[in-house]
């Protein structure tokens, strides 16, 4: 069973709860409950048993968490239909991730070839971080991006390949907006009309 601490964050992050008894109808619920029993068994080396029940909470919930994984608190997967987390998988305190997210590796690579995923990061819809890649603290990433390299504390990531569009921003605990985002394509034409207006007019001097 999911833990008290579980129940909270699920209450805090998602406005559609209307009583404390609809939390148990969330897969993040779930998921995490059986995430953390069959977590048990793979410390105990009991490697059958933490993967039955891993696959039993697939089964259950959408959300394939490897029992190998290590997770911090308060994490909250939203809806969570999709969501893969692999073995090696390392993730942080007050994290948020959407569904259809994959925290995965790039090919058959032996020892740690997982995503570590820093403090206070969210995740948006269909993200794929891939590799042993480094997520560091309040990071943001937006839905449908395709993550490949490390990214620095307080970034916003866009796009595919992922592209650092914004740093220094911190998230609250209450941060789940996964669409506002600056536009890198219109950034960059800002930048280039700035840079035409500069050249216009040293011509005109010249």
């Amino acid at each position: 069973m999911a833990s008290r601490e579980t129940v909270k964050i699920i209450r805090i992050r998602d406005p559609a709860i209307k009583s404390a008894l609809e939390v148990i109808l969330y897969p993040c619920f779930w998921a995490m409950g059986f995430y953390k029993l069959g977590h048990f068994f793979y410390r105990k080396k009991m490697f059958f048993m933490a993967r039955l029940i891993s696959q039993m909470g697939r089964q259950c919930t959408g959300i394939e968490i490897h029992p190998g994984a290590v997770i911090g608190k308060r994490l909250f997967i939203d809806h969570g239909m999709g969501v893969v987390i692999g073995e090696t998988c390392e993730i942080g305190d007050d994290v948020i991730i959407y569904q259809g997210v994959t925290l995965g590796g790039t090919g058959k690579e032996k020892g740690k070839r997982h995503p570590t995923i820093g403090n206070n990061v969210l995740i948006g819809s269909g993200v794929k971080v891939l590799g042993p890649i480094r997520v560091e603290d309040d990071v943001r990433i937006g839905a449908g991006s395709v993550v490949l390299q490390d990214v620095p504390e307080g970034c916003t990531v866009v796009g595919v390949p992922g592209r650092i569009v914004s740093k220094k921003r911190r998230l609250g605990i209450d941060q789940m907006d996964q669409i506002r985002f600056p536009d890198p394509v219109t950034m960059e034409i800002c930048a280039l009309r700035v840079r035409v207006e500069k050249l216009e007019k040293l011509l005109k001097e010249i």
